[in-house]
């Protein structure tokens, strides 16, 4: 393999098959093996929602020497294990971009339909016998993707050992003679790849250094969000299995005994935020995990949660909708819901990470925020971070707080005011059970002990306390509530994003930085409340502010024109796929020379 460090890595591939052909195993071990490598890896697999034999399985994978920010839109190489649902994917290859594929199929195949005939002439043709390989080498056809997994490692000169240890690592639990199999196969068709006369000019360069104090991992957001709420010392969870969340409860409900949790699948939604608010209240830590349809059903309760000053965490993991939608499409079309969806003025704080790395610190975070400002707190993923894997480094030390509660001062006088009205808003929290702080919650509105009273000034006050204390969640320390990338000072066109789809604003920002034009691209990861005096800094400085994000409505658009007045440009996409980085890319040219026009 090359280890010439001043070439730059950066390759796009792509394996294509039908469900049941191993392609998104194929995946798994390439992204780990080039992490283990030392490269930055961003991953994305797209699978059917049919069952297992059906529906066509990609997975895509980015893998640079340099840190990058979202997928390309095109690949550098696609590797076909079933070339009926591959051939729709020739078009994104890019120009002298590489398509391997099996050159010996079991049955002759009518014209056009192997992928070799609707190659473009730019293109670079592979053929190997993967099929062929396999049962010779294994007797079988099943490891056909391991044999065209190590043609493509051959060909590129990827590093053979990491291959071995991470196909050693995934086969560990299964008979030995798996593990041997498959090593063999990778083998077979790495000899074959490194044999092939190479055409094409991709090369990977020298892979960057990386301390050896640092722990780092090829993860999903939902398990990034996992290891948050373990390190952030998570007491119980309540679930319902629902498409992209239910793998937060699955590793969720592998890992807590470990931890000394508990988790409990529940019979519906309702039943999983009417039990996490029920532990909130008893003083756990607690959460659950849903997506739109589930956060729906949610709603009243957590309504509750805010009335009754219960902390808790809701992972919310966005779908295609409404309804029930595209339950394996992405989309950012819940937050609406998160922020506005309750009866009443139930304002509760959302967080929205934009990277891996983000999923892990916002679940730990909320915990803390949860409790502090005593209210539930909304961790808004989506279907692609929920899915998206990237190379996060971890160096050791846990960076949340362990403390679950505030204790009230043992020489405050009785009665005991569970909910005190405070200069801050926050009231002194006690759980059940203190001796001297009996209670009760309700969710009529109440007077400062929790019993009910509706009369104007109480209802008034109570609601300014509410609401209050809220803001203060911008300052929490150890958590970027926005940050601002690119140029500084006065620019031509600023991009306000959040969630998944800033990595793709943040590639095209830098990208036309490039061509000349001062760009600049500003995250917001809470939502709820707002932080408004930096976006109204950051949309000073802009001449033109362009807010792309996917769903139909323009939903975080509204979100900043309701609260700062200022007009912004909106591209909105609901394709159910992750934006375009070329899209952003012309939206910003075009909005760029609009301005040069009108300065002239």
């Amino acid at each position: 393999m090359a280890n010439n460090k001043k070439i730059p890595t950066d390759i796009q591939i792509a394996i294509c098959g039908s469900a049941g052909d191993g392609t998104i195993a194929a995946g798994d071990i390439l992204k780990q093996a080039m992490a283990n490598a030392g490269y930055k890896v961003i991953a994305f697999d797209v699978y059917p929602p049919e069952i297992r034999g059906f529906g066509k399985c990609v997975a895509r994978a980015r893998i640079t020497s340099e840190q990058v920010y979202s997928l390309k839109p095109q690949s550098d190489v696609l590797v076909s294990l079933n070339d009926t649902h591959a051939i729709p994917h020739v078009a994104e290859v890019a120009d002298f971009g590489t398509v391997l594929f099996d050159d010996m199929p079991i049955a002759a195949v009518e014209e056009g339909e192997h992928i070799s005939s609707h190659l473009a002439p730019s293109h670079l043709p592979y053929g190997a016998s993967f099929r062929e390989v396999s049962e010779r080498t294994t007797s079988s056809a099943r490891s056909r993707n391991i044999v065209a997994l190590g043609y493509l490692a051959g060909i590129y000169g990827m590093p053979r050992d990491v291959f071995h240890q991470v196909i050693a690592a995934k086969f560990a639990n299964k008979p030995k003679e798996l593990t041997t199999i498959n090593i063999t196969a990778f083998d077979e068709g790495y000899g074959q790849g490194q044999r092939v006369f190479k055409l094409d000019f991709n090369t990977f360069g020298g892979a960057p250094k990386r301390k050896r104090s640092q722990d780092v991992v090829m993860m999903n957001g939902n398990a990034a969000s996992v290891r948050g709420c373990l390190d952030a010392g998570i007491d119980t969870f309540f679930g319902y299995p629902i498409t992209p969340a239910t793998t937060i409860m699955e590793i969720l409900a592998r890992e807590m005994p470990k931890h000394g949790g508990k988790l409990l699948q529940t019979e519906d939604e309702i039943a999983a935020i009417s039990a996490t608010i029920g532990a909130g209240y008893a003083g756990a830590r607690a959460a659950t995990a849903t997506s739109g349809p589930g956060f729906a059903l949610m709603a009243e309760m957590m309504g509750l949660g805010v009335m009754a000053e219960v902390p808790s965490v809701v992972f919310v993991s966005q779908r295609g909708g409404p309804s029930t939608g595209m339950p394996t499409k992405t989309e950012q079309s819940d937050l609406n819901i998160a922020v506005f969806g309750a009866a009443g003025d139930g304002q509760r704080i959302v967080l929205a990470p934009t990277n891996v790395e983000g999923c892990y610190k916002c679940a730990g975070k909320a915990f803390e925020i949860a409790e502090k400002y005593q209210t539930p707190v909304v961790v808004l993923l989506d279907l692609y971070l929920s899915n998206r894997y990237e190379a996060v480094e971890f160096s050791g030390k846990n960076p949340f707080s362990q403390k679950k509660w505030k204790t009230p001062n043992a020489k405050q006088a009785a009665p005991y005011k569970r909910y005190q009205l405070t200069s801050d808003g926050v009231s002194p929290r006690a759980i059940p059970g203190e001796s001297g702080r009996m209670h009760a919650i309700t969710g009529l509105e109440h007077n400062e002990l929790g019993r009910p009273n509706d009369q104007p000034d109480m209802h008034q006050d109570m609601s300014d306390k509410r609401h209050n204390k809220l803001p203060a969640a911008l300052k929490h320390p150890g958590i970027t509530i926005e940050k601002r990338f690119g140029d500084m000072g006065k620019v031509d066109v600023g991009l306000l994003g959040w969630g998944s789809t800033f990595g793709e604003i943040l590639e095209a920002v830098y990208a036309v930085r490039k061509e000349g034009i001062r760009a600049s691209a500003m995250k917001v990861v809470m939502l709820s409340p707002l932080p408004e005096d930096a976006i109204n800094a950051f949309m000073d400085d802009c001449g033109e502010v362009l807010v792309p994000e996917l769903n139909y409505e323009g939903q975080f658009a509204n979100l900043v024109t309701g609260a700062t007045g200022r007009a912004v440009h909106k591209l909105n996409r609901a394709t159910g796929e992750p934006m375009d980085v070329n899209e952003i890319i012309d939206e910003i040219r075009l909005l760029a020379g609009a301005k040069a026009l009108a300065a002239e």
